[in-house]
């Protein structure tokens, strides 16, 4: 698919093609290579009883930093230990229980293979990440994942470029075998991401966010025109409920009382029974806001009478509220 890009008459642009298309064949090599080794590392991962430990040095140090991260925030805890640190102390938060990725593309990284003999008298399972599968650390891995490229994207084929980035994709694919082994969800990947996006819309719950007791607007049945339109305008959301012996009996919005005075030839004795909408749309205190504003958006409407358990109004959700959430 790559070899079918043109190349570009601008050289930086088509200096910058020739990069990606280097890495992405670098990555579809890696892909092809995949055998039973791969299977092997994420049975070990998935029988981890502690955590799983990632550290390399230098550029392999930074790819490590992030696929530690990934495995994290994908079900699977994970932390990052310098292997130069780790000899001097930091070695001591790395149990038996625990299962180490060591990365090194040349396999022969001195401050990592330092730390592996105390590993191994530990008994911690090691996986092995390199290019050079006859390395000092490809020897003393219990696994070893060979993420060799053929060519580096740096035409003087010294930076670390398609190696550095088959490893990342690597990574990658180990968390997500993982996630799916565990069947790690989104409401599971939300519980880790409370500040995001995702995170918001899986866990904010109606309850949080809706207006109730002194912001509840509400009026009864028999409550005339200027009274309704007094609750409305005080409350700020642009409509009140209606309630009967603590019980929903209708809606009234700013559309209502539109409407109404459409079809009022006198609004000197018009009741709040006589605008109001029956039967608004409910939705359960407990109930996520996500699902609220997928309520709103099929029937139309801006409000949502939110219910306890029992059934009785006890606040109202609107689509200023979910704004303010940042659920839209």
């Amino acid at each position: 698919m790559t070899d079918k890009i043109p190349a570009h008459s601008d050289p930086v642009i088509a200096y910058a093609q020739q990069v990606l298309k280097i890495e992405a064949n670098a990555l579809l090599e890696i892909s092809g290579n995949l055998d039973d080794t791969f299977v092997r590392a994420c049975d070990l991962m998935l029988a981890c009883k502690g955590r799983i430990v990632v550290s390399g040095i230098g550029k392999s140090g930074h790819i490590a930093r992030k696929i530690s991260s990934t495995l994290s925030s994908t079900g699977s805890p994970s932390f990052f230990v310098h292997p130069a640190e780790a000899s001097h102390g930091d070695l001591g938060m790395v149990t038996s229980e625990d299962v180490v990725i060591a990365i090194s593309y040349s396999g022969e990284s001195t401050e990592l293979n330092l730390i592996i003999p105390t590993l191994k008298r530990e008994r911690t399972k090691l996986i092995a990440i390199t290019g050079n599968k006859n390395s000092t650390l490809s020897r003393l891995a219990d696994i070893t994942l060979e993420c060799r490229v053929s060519h580096e994207a740096c035409p003087l084929g010294l930076a670390p470029t398609s190696s550095t980035t088959a490893t990342l994709a690597l990574g990658d694919a180990l968390a997500i075998a993982l996630l799916r082994a565990k069947g790690f969800t989104e409401q599971d990947f939300a519980k880790s991401h409370p500040g995001g996006s995702l995170g918001r819309k899986l866990l904010t719950r109606v309850s949080d966010i809706m207006r109730r007791d002194d912001e509840f607007p509400q009026v009864t049945p028999d409550t005339s025109l200027q009274n309704v339109i007094m609750e409305i305008t005080s409350k700020k959301l642009g409509m009140t409920a209606v309630m009967e012996n603590e019980k929903l009996v209708g809606i009234i919005t700013d559309g209502d009382l539109r409407r109404a005075f459409q079809r009022k030839n006198s609004l000197e004795n018009l009741l709040a029974r006589e605008m109001m909408t029956p039967q608004p749309k409910t939705i359960n205190e407990n109930a996520l806001a996500a699902e609220a504003l997928q309520i709103m958006e099929e029937h139309s409407v801006n409000q949502l009478m939110a219910i306890d358990q029992s059934g009785t109004p006890i606040g109202v959700i609107g689509m200023h509220d979910l704004l303010r959430a940042k659920i839209l």
